[in-house]
């Protein structure tokens, strides 16, 4: 088996596909046979709820500030051969309970880098919408990023400071994190502004850029509703197509 592929999935902005893309490409890995580790950074726990957890618990939290191991906080979903290590509300505490610890940062790496009962073949981090202690604990512990960006041009400036920022991490805490790739999300390709920021991204970002896009889609909005990843609430629709692409591009990269 191929080493573990840890991935961040970060953007400092709200709204920008982070955990619809963390929930939907696990599923979709999964569905390509891979085991997958979804780890829930994010103290909304959005991406917990989504996979049917109404309660995460304290786990995770316990993990950060004691001596527990990162195994005593997976939790095994619906789906087999994906699990997760749930959020809670709690967790917005982290910065403060961890004040008094030595590069508090680098926490999550060191429980990854204990783990010993690694069978998966990626591990998946959603990051909170800030990039406070729990986004710099995703990126220092990842070895690679993945950049959901709507297809907005709000979202333009945004990705110039979060890319100074990656590069800020990869200087002083980080220096083997790389940039997977940026992910378009929310693409309308009936509009002209989503054409134009696009084609922006592949000027501006041309060898980063993933191929696939993620394209404006009801099905996506609904799926959480349904407590399922869009490939089992609606495997036809263009939303679990092109997370299905994605999942067949990280793959083969």
């Amino acid at each position: 088996m191929k080493s573990t592929r840890t991935i961040a999935i970060v953007n400092q902005k709200g709204g920008s596909g982070k955990t619809t893309t963390a929930v939907n490409l696990a599923s979709s890995l999964v569905d390509l046979n891979k085991k997958v580790l979804l780890i829930d950074m994010d103290p909304q726990g959005s991406a917990s709820l989504w996979i049917g957890l109404k309660e995460g618990g304290k786990k995770l939290f316990e993990v950060m500030t004691s001596s527990k191991d990162l195994n005593s906080a997976i939790i095994s979903t619906k789906q087999k051969g994906l699990d997760i290590v749930a959020s809670s509300p709690i967790l917005s505490g982290l910065e403060k309970a961890l004040a008094n610890e030595v590069a508090p940062e680098t926490i999550l790496r060191g429980k990854l880098e204990e783990f010993t009962n690694n069978h998966y073949e990626y591990i998946l981090i959603d990051c909170p919408p800030t990039l406070g202690v729990l986004s710099l604990n995703a990126l220092s512990a990842a070895k690679e990023v993945i950049v959901p960006v709507e297809a907005h041009v709000m979202a333009l400036h945004g990705l110039v400071q979060l890319m100074k920022t990656i590069n800020l991490v990869r200087e002083r805490l980080n220096p083997k994190l790389v940039i997977s790739g940026i992910l378009p999300c929310r693409v309308d390709f009936r509009t002209k502004h989503s054409k134009e920021v696009l084609a922006q991204l592949k000027s501006r970002f041309e060898k980063q850029i993933y191929k696939s896009v993620i394209r404006e889609n009801v099905k996506l909005a609904e799926a959480p509703l349904h407590l399922k990843p869009i490939s089992k609430y609606d495997k036809d629709c263009h939303g679990a197509k092109d997370y299905k692409m994605l999942a067949k591009e990280l793959c083969e990269s």
